[in-house]
Formats: structure tokens, C-alpha cells, sequence
């Protein structure tokens, strides 16, 4: 029997600037040839002088990276990052240029993580676990009332930050860069149903969690037992689904698609970067029962028509 084997890092890292390279210079192309390009990209910047830049910075260097040549890399990786934050400010002073500030900013991602895969052969993403979200279980056993209040501060805090201050800022900029796409006027009245179902589930699954679990749902007081009861019976995680139903929400309601976009990349991150490092932890404290959880009951779509869980762990 074959064995599919995973690609190694600084293969995909190379093969994305590979893209990248061919994606710059077919850009460079349609600059020059048509002008509505250059007008949505680089508004009123002259691309010649731009071009004697990036072209051997960008399009080159990406191309040099494709052979894994580290400095390459670095090199492409810091221009595309001066070029996003340089355009981004052009953008929002002249309201010019908006879709090239999206197109830098997507490159800016993509060259990060390929030159993480390139210079250190892994993407580090421990990073996201250290200092004030650092899994730790709760040190003290308090009351559940004291749990109770303690997650909805954080609810406030984290709600307040992630489903409002980040999304208004997102679309005052959407519609400053000019880069706003109308949405159907019902789709407001939709966002604020959904956003409702949604917050309703997050609430009901922080609530579970914090007088059931001798913790919190905050990475730094984690509960100290494994919760399998309210909607933790039919998905492992309602309260991340719960989050990013809410960001699309939101993103309706404001009609704004840079914050829907927003929340579908939130929780690509979550699913690809906070998920993995969040079930080893679990896994290595709570054991044969976490994983015998984690092989029943899925992660984003429950089954419908029964419980997921096995009663045996809840005695």
C-alpha cells in the first residue's frame, strides 16, 4: 500500500514564491497594458518608478526565492510587507489604489508563511499560545457563579475587540479605499438574525463550560475537567463556530465582504494554527478520554439525528 507523504515546508514555501513571482509579472503586464489596472492598483502612482523597484524586489527576488535562496526570500518577504504598508497609506489619503493594498496585504500572508517554511522549515505557530494565551488550567477551583462572571468579562472584552472595534475599522477603510461591493439591502436584516442564533450559542456554550468545567473558557484558566454537556454533546468547538458565525454576521450587517473575508480568515487560523496546538493540550491532560471525544463528536458539523457522545465518560 502506498503512503501519502506531506509535503515539506520549504517545498510549498518554494513553490509559492514560484507562484508569486509568475503572479507579479503578469501584473506588471496588465499595468502597462491597460489602464483600468493601473488606475485600481496603483491610482495615480507613476509605474515606471514604481516598477524599477519592484520589479527586481518583487518579482524577481520571489523568483529566486522559488530556488530557495533564503536571502531571496527575505528580501521579497520585507519589500511585498513596505510596499502593503506604503500602499495602504497612499489608499487611505488619496482613496486611490484600494484593490493593490488587497493585493499586497493577501502577498504579505503568503509570503510570511512561505518564507517561515523556506528559512525555518515549519511555520512557528507556538507563538500564539505564549504569555496571556498560554494554555493553562485554572489554578484555584472557584465557584461557578465566580467562573460565570469572569467569562463574560472576557465575553465583553473579546466580543467588544473581534465583532466590533476590528470590523467597524475594516469597513470605514472597504469603503475609504473605494473597494466596497454592494450587497443585496436584506442582507443586513439577514446579519442580525444570524448574529442573534449565534451569540445565543457562544453564551449557552460559555456558560456550560465555565460552571461544569472548574474553569474558564480563557486559555489562561482553562477548566480543569472535560466538558461534554449542552452543545459540547454535538460539536467540540460551538464556541470558535459560534465566533465566526458572528464575524460573517456582523460583516452582513455592516455589508461589508472585507469583514466577511475577515472572519472566514479567522477561522482558517483557527482551524490550521490555534485548534492543533489547543487539542494536544487536551489530549495530553485529559488522555483516552479526549480522544475517544474527539473521534466521536466533530469539530465544525454535528450529526444530526442523535447525541455524538457516548455516555460512558460522563459518569
Amino acid at each position: 500500500m502506498l503512503r501519502a507523504r506531506s509535503v515539506a515546508p520549504d517545498v510549498w514555501g518554494r513553490a509559492y514564491f514560484a507562484m508569486q513571482a509568475i503572479a507579479g509579472f503578469g501584473w506588471w503586464i496588465a499595468v502597462f497594458a491597460f489602464p483600468v489596472v493601473r488606475e485600481a492598483t496603483l491610482g495615480g502612482l507613476d509605474p515606471v518608478a514604481v516598477a524599477i523597484f519592484d520589479i527586481p524586489l518583487f518579482v524577481v527576488g520571489s523568483a529566486v526565492a522559488a530556488f530557495g535562496v533564503r536571502a531571496a526570500a527575505v528580501v521579497s518577504g520585507v519589500w511585498t510587507g513596505f510596499v502593503a504598508i506604503a500602499l495602504g497609506v497612499y489608499a487611505t489619503v488619496t482613496t486611490e489604489a484600494g484593490w493593490g493594498v488587497l493585493i499586497m496585504g493577501a502577498a504579505v500572508a503568503g509570503s510570511l508563511i512561505a518564507l517561515c517554511g523556506i528559512v525555518l522549515g515549519r511555520v512557528p505557530t507556538r507563538w500564539i499560545i505564549h504569555g496571556p494565551f498560554a494554555f493553562r488550567p485554572a489554578v484555584m477551583r472557584q465557584s461557578a457563579a465566580t467562573n460565570v462572571v469572569s467569562t463574560f468579562a472576557q465575553i465583553v472584552v473579546f466580543w467588544g475587540f473581534f465583532l466590533a472595534v476590528i470590523p467597524l475599522v475594516i469597513a470605514v477603510l472597504e469603503r475609504r479605499w473605494e473597494v466596497a461591493v454592494p450587497l443585496p439591502p436584506f442582507t443586513a436584516g439577514v446579519g442580525v438574525a444570524i448574529l442573534a442564533l449565534a451569540s445565543a450559542l457562544g453564551i449557552w456554550s460559555a456558560v456550560v463550560m465555565s460552571t461544569l468545567g472548574d474553569g474558564t473558557p480563557l486559555p489562561s484558566a482553562m477548566p480543569g475537567r472535560l466538558v461534554v454537556a449542552g452543545p459540547y454533546r454535538w460539536i467540540r468547538n460551538p464556541m470558535a463556530v459560534a465566533g465566526i458565525v458572528q464575524g460573517v454576521a456582523v460583516g452582513l450587517m455592516l455589508q461589508s465582504w472585507l469583514v466577511i473575508a475577515y472572519s472566514v480568515a479567522g477561522s482558517l487560523l483557527w482551524n490550521y494554527a490555534v485548534r492543533p496546538l489547543e487539542e494536544s493540550d487536551l489530549e495530553e491532560r485529559f488522555g483516552d478520554d479526549f480522544r475517544h471525544y474527539r473521534n466521536t463528536v466533530r469539530c465544525w458539523i454535528p450529526r444530526y439525528g442523535r447525541s455524538n457522545w457516548s455516555p460512558r465518560l460522563e459518569a
